[in-house]
């Protein structure tokens, strides 16, 4: 068996790292979290297809699979891109190619012409006087840690774990600050707001949330994989005692500990995003281990490579708190490694539901 990435999927990884890499330093994210605007970072994204990796053909798009999204997501993390790829390109196409009658909407994304924002956060795990619920076709509630105060229309899931279409004028958008300043994350509030069903098949609303999950862990696989890089370099520059730190046994270890954590998680990664397209009684439990096993990683790495650094890894001149900030809210966002580990003993019979 031959387990790895294509060529095609390579050129694809070596494509992105090198427009982020030329286009997207750490002042670019410094000064897309300040104005709040990643739009120009967004169409740039554009201009290398990636808004449509997961649209079909015939709207526009290249019909790429999820193993290719994650090795975007990993790059998109990497580079603590300020950007709406997780929602607008992952999570919005896995639910509107269900139906036959959002075409225009895929084709406008594939373009960049739209964003549409996520609100499933909620329906996963209700906390007091939150959640959407539907009333004779009208939604009323309130949707929290909602991704993309930028976009163009919203997908909101009910209470019920049925998805509707909101469009913007129905809802009262409030600006949320999280840890992650690289993310734009809003509450929305609604009040009788008209709203267009597109599924309340429960099957499609699950693929939406375990797409988003791998999305998540590739991130942080990129973001923890940065921040070592970070922390070897700095390791082999800083001097003490007369000695780089580097060659310390202590700092060794250190790295040697965070590299043998961090690798496995790639497999991981990609078998989880073979599973999700290729293996369907397998996809959930995957996705789950995947998300809770690499977010306790990324913690630990987070952690490690700030101590590395020294008092010099608390600063924002060095900049790594942008990695440990997303590290972080990808570890909570769309169910935590706790939550995740209790669902997947669901899944294997091991807890009552």
């Amino acid at each position: 068996m031959e387990f790895g990435l294509s060529e095609e999927q390579t050129l694809l990884q070596d494509s992105v790292q090198k427009f982020l890499s030329g286009e997207v330093a750490l002042d670019r994210v410094r000064e897309s979290t300040k104005n709040k605007n990643d739009k120009a970072i967004w169409q740039g994204l554009v201009d290398l297809g990636i808004s449509g990796m997961l649209i079909p053909e015939a709207q526009g798009g290249v019909a790429m699979g999820t193993l290719d999204a994650a090795i975007v997501a990993e790059q998109l993390g990497h580079h603590v891109t300020p950007s709406p790829f997780i929602s607008t390109a992952v999570i919005a196409p896995t639910i509107l190619s269900t139906t036959s009658t959002h075409n225009d909407l895929l084709a406008a994304i594939a373009l960049g012409e739209s964003r549409v924002g996520i609100a499933l956060g909620d329906s996963i795990a209700l906390r007091h006087d939150q959640g959407v619920k539907e009333d004779k076709g009208l939604l009323s509630g309130k949707a929290t840690f909602v991704l993309d105060t930028n976009a163009d229309v919203f997908l909101v899931a009910a209470q019920n774990k049925s998805i509707y279409l909101v469009e913007k004028d129905q809802l009262k958008i409030n600006n949320r600050t999280t840890i992650d300043l690289t993310r734009s994350t809003c509450e929305l509030l609604l009040d009788n707001s008209k709203a267009e069903l597109i599924t309340s098949d429960e099957s499609v609303y699950h693929q939406a949330i375990n797409i988003g999950r791998i999305m998540l862990a590739a991130d942080t696989l990129g973001a923890a994989q940065c921040m070592i890089d970070q922390a070897v370099s700095y390791a082999k520059e800083r001097e003490q005692f007369g000695r780089v730190i580097a060659s310390f046994q202590a700092v060794k270890h250190m790295c040697a500990e965070m590299t043998a954590g961090l690798e496995p998680c790639r497999a991981m990664v990609w078998y989880t995003s073979h599973a999700f397209d290729n293996l369907p009684n397998e996809s959930e439990m995957t996705t789950c281990h995947c998300k809770a096993h690499i977010s306790e990683i990324g913690k630990f790495v987070a952690k490690t490579s700030t101590e590395i650094h020294g008092g010099m890894g608390f600063t924002d001149l060095v900049g790594l708190h942008y990695w440990f900030k997303r590290i972080g809210f990808n570890r909570q966002l769309l169910g935590s490694p706790e939550m995740l580990r209790s669902e997947a003993a669901a899944l294997q019979g091991l807890r009552n539901v």
